[in-house]
């Protein structure tokens, strides 16, 4: 369990791409999600695009869970394997991470902050975790200042298929430093 600063504990399950589909399928299209690009996915599609990820190796999907309640969704992911291959060179200890907080009604101050640092921490909770990498479009000003916020430092724009992506990383001792969790 992960406690987030003023938010509340935050626990972690994998993903049941048919049993969570119909969920996931409502955040990943909603308008707020637009970042994810699948805005036009079918219920199907999501379906399928989790259980590639649970088939692999490489890549997970999580839901996070507050008070037993799904309220976000994370991936993490081998970047010597997915993503960013070939887009810099990957380090032992690597790992990447995507994380989506769904659109509500009743928006919560800090809560994504609160989701991203629970995030983080749970990455870190693994000591073969020595850096996580991230690479969110470079449109997307507003998760930019949020893995700020966490001691990500952008090293640079890479060109990925699907968008130009701000590469940025945080090491255990930069997420400690920027925001005194421990994992």
């Amino acid at each position: 369990m992960t406690t987030a600063p003023q938010v509340g504990p935050f626990t972690f399950r994998p993903l049941d791409p048919l049993s969570d589909g119909r969920l996931v399928h409502s955040w990943v299209t909603h308008p707020k999600a637009a970042f994810w690009m699948m805005q036009d996915a079918r219920l199907e599609d999501v379906e399928r695009a989790y259980m590639e990820i649970a088939a692999d190796e490489h890549h997970d999907a999580f839901l996070g869970l507050r008070d037993g309640v799904p309220a976000f969704l994370m991936e993490r992911y081998d970047p010597a394997h997915r993503e960013l291959v070939g887009l810099y060179e990957a380090r032992p200890g690597d790992v990447g991470m995507h994380f989506l907080t769904p659109a509500t009604d009743r928006p919560e101050h800090g809560f994504t902050r609160a989701v991203i640092t629970a995030v983080m921490a749970y990455l870190f909770a693994d000591p073969a975790v020595r850096r996580v990498v991230v690479e969110p479009d470079v449109a997307n000003t507003a998760v930019h200042a949020l893995n700020e916020a966490v001691g990500f430092v952008p090293e640079r724009e890479v060109r990925k298929p699907e968008k130009r992506a701000l590469l940025s990383f945080c090491t255990r001792e930069q997420f400690l430093a920027a925001t005194g969790v421990s994992a």
